[in-house]
C-alpha cells in the first residue's frame, strides 16, 4: 500500500518515538528494582529481632553479641551447646511491684487461713496482710516475706500446691493495675528470649522466687519448660499419703535460697555450665552477672535499669526490696549492658488480649 511518506521522513516521525519507548523502558527497569529493594527492606524488617526495642547502644549491643557467639567461622564462635543464657524473674521478665507476685500469693492465702488464726491479727507481719497495708508488709524486709512463704506453703502437697498457684493466676488481678498478672510481662524480654532461643541459645531462669511457684507458669508465659527453672526451695520429704500413693510434701524449712551468692551456686549444682549471658534487674543479681561476665571466650551481663515511672516504675538504689545500687556501680565499671526502660523499650506488656 503507497503511503505517500519517504523513508526519511518515516525515520524522522519514528525516531523521537523510539527514544521515548527506550526512556520508559529504563524507567520501568528502574521502578521494577526500586519495589523489589523495597520488598526486601520491608522483608528484613519485619524479621528484624527485637522490634520492641528502640535501635540503640543496649540493643545493638545484644544483637551484636548474639552474631558474634553464632556466626561460623567468629573468633567468638560458641558452640550451641554452650550457649547458656540466664534470666531473672521479678522484675526482669515480668513486674516485681508494689512487692513479688509470689508474695501477693502469699498474702492471698494468709487471708483465706486467717479464720483458723486469731492471734494473726496482732502479730506481724501477718497484721499488715490482714489490714492490707502494702507498706507495712514491705517494712517487714526479707525476713517477714519469707514468714509469709513458709506459713502458707507448708503442709501442702507440691501437686496441692502447684494445683493452687494455677487457680490464683487465673483469678487474681495485680492491686494497682488491675490486670491477671501474667500480662505483666516484658514485651522486650518475650522477643529477647525468642531471639536467643531461635539462635540456638538455651534459656533458663534464676531466680530468688520459689521455684515451684515458677514452674507452674513458666512454659506458658515465657517458653522456658520446668526443667529450666532454677529458683530458692525449701524442703520437701516424700511420703506415703492417705490413699497409701506416694507424694512429695512441703516443709516449713528451707534448703536453698538461690539469691545474691547463691545464684552462681545454683547454676553450678542444676545448669551444670557457666552461662555466656546473663539478666537481672538488682543487687541480688550482681554475683551471677559478675561469674557469668568472668569467663573465657565471649559474654555479656545485662542490667534492666526500671527508670520509667509512667509506663511502670522507677526504683534503684534506694529500693527497699529491689535495690539496683552496687550493681549499677559495677555496670558502668566493666561497661556492661543497662536496658533503659524507658529509653530502650518502645513498649512495656504486651497489647491486652
Amino acid at each position: 500500500m503507497e503511503t505517500g511518506i519517504s523513508g526519511a521522513v518515516w525515520g524522522q516521525v519514528m525516531r523521537p518515538m523510539r527514544r521515548a519507548g527506550r526512556q520508559v523502558g529504563v524507567w520501568l527497569g528502574l521502578l521494577f528494582v526500586a519495589t523489589v529493594c523495597l520488598q526486601s527492606m520491608v522483608a528484613v524488617a519485619a524479621d528484624a529481632p527485637l522490634p520492641s526495642w528502640n535501635d540503640g547502644k543496649a540493643r545493638n549491643e545484644i544483637v551484636n553479641f548474639v552474631n558474634r557467639v553464632t556466626t561460623t567461622g567468629s573468633p567468638d564462635f560458641v558452640p550451641a551447646e554452650e550457649r547458656i543464657a540466664v534470666f531473672d524473674n521479678d522484675g526482669t521478665l515480668w513486674a516485681e511491684k508494689p512487692v513479688p507476685f509470689q508474695f501477693l500469693f502469699a498474702i492471698d492465702e494468709i487471708k483465706r487461713l486467717a479464720p483458723k488464726h486469731l492471734g494473726w491479727k496482732k502479730e506481724q507481719p501477718y497484721r499488715s496482710v490482714l489490714a492490707g497495708d502494702l507498706k507495712g508488709i514491705e517494712a517487714s524486709g526479707e525476713e517477714g516475706l519469707l514468714k509469709i512463704m513458709m506459713t502458707t506453703h507448708a503442709g501442702m502437697t507440691t501437686d496441692a500446691f502447684a494445683g493452687s498457684v494455677s487457680n490464683w493466676l487465673k483469678k487474681a488481678k495485680h492491686p494497682v493495675r488491675k490486670v491477671p498478672y501474667t500480662d505483666l510481662v516484658y514485651q522486650p524480654q518475650l522477643e529477647l528470649l525468642s531471639y536467643l532461643r531461635s539462635e540456638g541459645f538455651k534459656t533458663y531462669i534464676v531466680s530468688g522466687g520459689g521455684v515451684e511457684f515458677i514452674r507452674v507458669f513458666a512454659e506458658q508465659a515465657y517458653g522456658i519448660p520446668p526443667e529450666q527453672v532454677v529458683g530458692s526451695a525449701g524442703l520437701v520429704k516424700y511420703q506415703n499419703g492417705s490413699d497409701g500413693k506416694p507424694e512429695l510434701v512441703k516443709e516449713p524449712r528451707i534448703d536453698f535460697v538461690d539469691d545474691g551468692a547463691g545464684k552462681p551456686v545454683g547454676i553450678n549444682r542444676f545448669i551444670g555450665r557457666r552461662p555466656i549471658m546473663a539478666v537481672g534487674n538488682s543487687d541480688g543479681d550482681l554475683q551471677m552477672l559478675e561469674y557469668t561476665a568472668d569467663g573465657p571466650g565471649a559474654r555479656l551481663a545485662v542490667y534492666v535499669h526500671h527508670d520509667d515511672a509512667a509506663r511502670e516504675y522507677a526504683y534503684d538504689r534506694k529500693d527497699r526490696l529491689a535495690k539496683l545500687d552496687r550493681g549499677l556501680n559495677r555496670a558502668s565499671a566493666k561497661g556492661w549492658v543497662v536496658i533503659s526502660m524507658k529509653n530502650d523499650w518502645k513498649t512495656i506488656f504486651p497489647a491486652p488480649k
